[in-house]
């Protein structure tokens, strides 16, 4: 191999890269993979999820820099590298009418200016592989249809000099292969959920299908299923440190982990754009770009 492989994730908040993912980057960190993760907001906006910190006013105050300090405790587990882009968080706009999203924030930025921010990473890091969101952002937050939308301008981008000039975005670089993650899928959750039952365990699945039931939605096409259970902990622990947001006693961490490693050992994605040859389905992001590099 001449050239170091070299990943990189786009998402939209911290805490996004520990749940999409995250045993996908931890496994190809033990390959000797670079993965860089570039977190396009701060997360101000989030709301406090986890109920045992919900009141405190320190972390009411702080979210900021708390998400912040979370982001860097997941990223030491994780062993990747971490990049922000510095955009403000757009919150989830909620209500009927739904309110309008608050000045300045990621979403109402121009698409062509917040892509720049994210080709000026792409020329400084060289990917060959992008990870990022499908154009329903995984599920219909603004900031992850934004991070979608410039994901898609900077993939192009990244190689136009026209478009970005070297001068101010660095030198020309084109990323070969662009994939949106996709580990919520339908056929994952049905086969954890029958499996559960089927040991007489109770679900924590039930009421995502159910929901599911009111999306009309088309199934994606799964193209690439990584194996990573052995990298099943590294991602809970670096989702646990994102103490804000996740709950270590709720619903993410009820599957056991024998359970998760027999029934679904891998980490799906849709393959969205590809400069090289691949044969599908893969168990590679880099598949098509080994024997190249």
């Amino acid at each position: 191999m001449t050239e170091q492989l070299r990943l990189m994730a786009v998402h939209a908040h911290p805490d996004d890269e520990s749940s999409k993912g995250a045993a996908t980057m931890a496994k190809y960190v033990s390959e000797g993979v670079d993965v860089l993760v570039v977190t396009c907001t701060g997360g101000e906006r989030g709301s406090i999820l986890n109920p045992k910190l919900q009141g405190d006013a320190y972390i009411e105050a702080n979210i900021h820099e708390v998400r912040k300090k979370e982001m860097d405790e997941a990223r030491e587990i994780l062993g990747v590298e971490q990049a922000w882009l510095g955009f403000v968080d757009s919150g989830l706009p909620e209500g009927d009418p739904l309110p309008p999203l608050p000045e300045g924030c990621f979403a109402l930025e121009d698409d062509e200016t917040a892509a720049g921010r994210l080709v000026a990473k792409i020329r400084e890091f060289r990917p060959q592989v992008i990870t990022t969101y499908d154009e329903n952002g995984g599920y219909p937050h603004p900031d992850h249809i934004k991070t979608h939308t410039i994901s898609m301008i900077a993939f192009e981008g990244a190689a136009d000099t026209e478009r970005f000039p070297e001068a101010e975005f660095g030198p020309a670089w084109q990323p070969q292969k662009l994939y949106y993650n996709q580990g919520f899928n339908k056929p994952r959750t049905v086969a954890l959920h029958e499996a559960l039952l089927a040991r007489g365990l109770e679900s924590p699945y039930g009421e995502w299908l159910e929901r599911w039931k009111e999306f009309e939605r088309a199934e994606r096409t799964l193209t690439t299923h990584v194996p990573c259970d052995d990298f099943f902990e590294i991602r809970d622990k670096a989702l646990i440190a994102h103490a804000t947001q996740i709950d270590p006693d709720g619903g993410w961490f009820r599957v056991p982990m024998d359970v998760q490693r027999e029934v679904w050992p891998t980490e799906e994605y849709e393959l969205a754009k590809s400069l090289v040859a691949t044969s599908l389905p893969e168990s590679d992001l880099f598949a098509g770009i080994r024997d190249n590099a």
